[in-house]
């Protein structure tokens, strides 16, 4: 079977790392999350001080910071999935707190940002073979993607997933807060000057708000079996 690049992009908390992660499972495939990537930067920002006062970015301190930031990726036995680590440090849960969640789409919006985990994200997908999720994958990283998936849900929906799933791993959660947070998130990611999140023209568009996870995953496998004539 031959490998393809597949590009899943959407908003947040729309469940496509679930999706991508179970996909690339399935086909032998390299996952990376790149949401996981900002989200480093994000948590790297909040450590040393890279916000101001007024809780902006501190622009000039964080671009001197860029290349102490070394994001990779390492398989969790336990869990089955690959974890995110900062210089060697796992941080996968940290930076999935709200604090984080609360920042880093402004970090996620700064040119010499995007310009350093987009050269990242090219490299790891240089041999194909690959499910990458994200907000830009299908527009600004992987144009040529052979499969373009474009992820949605209601922002109430996405916010109520989010709020169920720190209850369960035990964090403090308040859905209100949580959902504004998924609101401005949105507004921020479609309207930043770099690679804004939008649907690429040749993408297919996937509203998950009242689908199963095992709904989803069927729907994509039947994506996935028509580009490479494979049945999964």
């Amino acid at each position: 079977m031959n490998k393809i690049t597949i590009a899943i992009d959407g908003h947040s908390s729309c469940g496509k790392s679930t999706m991508a992660k179970a996909l690339a499972k399935q086909l032998g495939y390299v996952y990376v999350d790149t949401g996981a990537m900002y989200r480093c930067v994000t948590l790297y920002a909040l450590r040393n001080n890279c916000f101001n006062d007024d809780e902006s970015v501190n622009t000039e301190k964080l671009q001197a910071e860029m290349d102490s930031i070394h994001i990779s990726f390492q398989f969790n036995p336990e869990t089955g999935k690959a974890d995110a680590y900062l210089n060697g440090e796992n941080v996968e849960n940290e930076i999935r707190l709200m604090e984080v969640s609360n920042y880093v789409s402004p970090i996620a919006a700064i040119p010499f940002v995007r310009e350093a985990m987009v050269a990242q994200q090219r490299r790891m997908g240089e041999d194909k073979g690959i499910v990458m999720d994200g907000r830009d994958i299908g527009t600004t990283v992987f144009p040529n993607a052979e499969l373009k998936i474009f992820v949605t849900a209601s922002a109430e929906i996405r916010a109520e997933r989010r709020y169920k799933e720190l209850i369960a791993k035990g964090e403090d959660a308040n859905y209100d807060e949580i959902l504004k947070n998924v609101q401005e998130r949105d507004y921020i990611d479609s309207h930043r000057e770099v690679s804004p999140l939008r649907m690429a023209d040749d993408a297919l568009l996937l509203d998950n708000s009242n689908m199963t996870i095992e709904e989803q995953n069927e729907w994509l496998k039947e994506k996935v079996a028509e580009r490479v004539n494979y049945k999964l």
